[in-house]
């Protein structure tokens, strides 16, 4: 397994990743999320890929199939009159082939996003989890994440 940067040629096996991502987040919550669709068009994608503030992350197995990404967003918080001036690495997305689960390979993804963090002098990895993707949560807090902060709601 080699995690690296992604390229465009890995758009096709991202592409299949997204789709499961959505799927899991229309299970849980059919009522933001809807049933087929893609996050990014292809040439949305290729910009991403291609961008030094949102480096986009892979595992690929030794045939270069693409079985996790890992979408990371580079922020930094200046002139606030009550945040500290900091440079945050934030992970938008991370997901598994859900036939390559359980060995290891978000592990190894998580593992290059903190330390691109720390090459890049972040601050802290931060992300977002939704409420209802337990396993994804519990994958994050065995990783040693932490909740910064929750957010709540009401439907109406």
């Amino acid at each position: 397994m080699i995690v690296r940067r992604a390229n465009t040629g890995d758009i096709d096996g991202i592409n299949k990743l997204l789709r499961q991502v959505l799927s899991v987040h229309h299970e849980g919550r059919p009522d933001l999320f809807k049933s087929s669709g893609k996050k990014y068009t292809d040439s949305q994608l290729e910009y991403v890929i291609c961008s030094d503030d949102t480096p986009v992350f892979v595992a690929v197995n030794d045939s270069g199939l693409v079985l996790g990404h890992a979408f990371c967003q580079i922020k930094t918080t200046k002139n606030s009159n009550v945040l500290k001036s900091i440079k945050t690495l934030y992970l938008d997305d991370l997901c598994i082939d859900k036939n390559a689960r359980g060995q290891h390979i978000g592990t190894l993804l998580y593992e290059q996003v903190v330390s691109h963090a720390k090459e890049l002098g972040c601050y802290n990895v931060t992300l977002n989890v939704w409420s209802c993707n337990e396993n994804a949560m519990k994958f994050y807090e065995s990783c040693g994440l932490a909740p910064q902060s929750v957010t709540m709601e009401k439907i109406l």
